[in-house]
């Protein structure tokens, strides 16, 4: 009986690694992960040198965990075992609060904001010189969660070492004007719905004109699931993706210096992550016109995503508005394309 068993056990075990195997080989490779949010990594390239240098078996490693059938549930498998099992305080740096999950950043990098206030610091010298320069710094929503035994950076630490370096610019304040509650709970980036008091403080403390009148119209664009949703790997509600919009947003274009086309201000792209249906999403260089502006005035951005939520909300204030992604584009190009 006992032999008869083990011999089951091990033809089903045999045969499952098998089915695996055959299941991997027929299975398509993806080029994104929609729960990760990140581009897959491809079969490598096999050549004689690559081989003997060992690149190809690094890369190979990388692309059967990348590829590996039934992936996102042996992730999620692992998650809800890690974080509801055995009660780990995260799973891969993040965890979930109360529904919404967060990321644990620790500890402070030093060197890396040194380095961040450098870069800006050589574009200011280089081309912002007797200019009216402005930064803000946006702090990670972690900041406003209160009675959290997670580790975090010191976001005040983060101001004082950016006040120290960086020369001959404003530092807006912008802290006062969000909460928690202002942060999608399964991605990192701000809502743009919520985002009045950050405008109102930015138009304050650069002297363009605070208009609280200003009308918008909530659109919701449906379900968000956020970064953090799949990363995470278990279940939590998603998030409703909204925009803002009015009459002097949608006579806005916007031009991007990449594909050379026109687009409207909110485009639906292809890219995993639906954050990007505002200004284009990741560009390395696009503007923005606004005809119905009331003055020749023109704002330079340099913006990650959380700046492409903003710029619409500051296009009433401008005739063109102009975003620059420095994580895309060398700044020794900029003069190439912007006077």
């Amino acid at each position: 009986m006992t032999k008869t068993k083990n011999k089951i056990i091990s033809i089903g075990f045999v045969l499952l690694i098998i089915s695996i195997f055959v299941m991997n080989i027929i299975n398509k490779d993806k080029l994104i992960s929609t729960t990760e949010r990140r581009k897959l990594n491809q079969f490598p390239e096999m050549t004689f040198e690559k081989i003997l240098n060992g690149e190809v078996t690094k890369k190979w490693e990388n692309y059967v965990v990348d590829q590996f059938t039934g992936r996102d549930l042996l992730r999620s498998i692992k998650a809800f075992y890690s974080l509801k099992v055995i009660n780990q305080k995260d799973n891969n740096n993040l965890y979930e609060v109360n529904g919404g999950i967060y990321k644990m950043e620790y500890p402070l990098n030093k060197v890396n904001i040194e380095k961040s206030a450098q870069k800006i610091n050589n574009i200011y010298d280089k081309y912002l010189k007797n200019m009216n320069v402005y930064y803000s710094i946006i702090p990670d929503k972690n900041y406003y969660l209160e009675n959290d035994d997670h580790l975090k950076i010191d976001f005040n630490k983060v101001q004082e070492i950016t006040a120290e370096k960086l020369q001959g610019m404003q530092y807006i304040d912008i802290t006062n004007g969000l909460k928690l509650e202002d942060y999608y709970k399964t991605d990192l980036h701000w809502k743009q719905e919520n985002l009045g008091k950050v405008v109102a403080t930015i138009q304050s403390n650069m002297g363009l004109e605070v208009n609280e009148n200003i009308e918008y119209e909530i659109q919701s664009k449906g379900d968000f699931c956020g970064t953090y949703y799949g990363q995470l790997g278990i279940e939590v509600p998603p998030d409703e993706l909204k925009i803002l919009t009015n009459e002097t947003i949608e006579n806005c274009n916007t031009y991007n210096f990449e594909t050379k086309k026109y687009a409207p201000i909110y485009t639906e792209t292809n890219s995993a992550d639906r954050y990007d249906i505002f200004v284009s999403g990741a560009t390395p260089l696009i503007s923005i016109e606004n005809p119905n502006a009331e003055n020749n005035k023109e704002l330079l951005l340099f913006r990650d995503s959380f700046g492409s939520s903003l710029a619409p909300l500051l296009v009433e204030n401008y005739r063109k508005i102009t975003l620059v992604d420095i994580r895309y584009m060398s700044s020794k190009l900029l003069g190439e394309f912007i006077d």
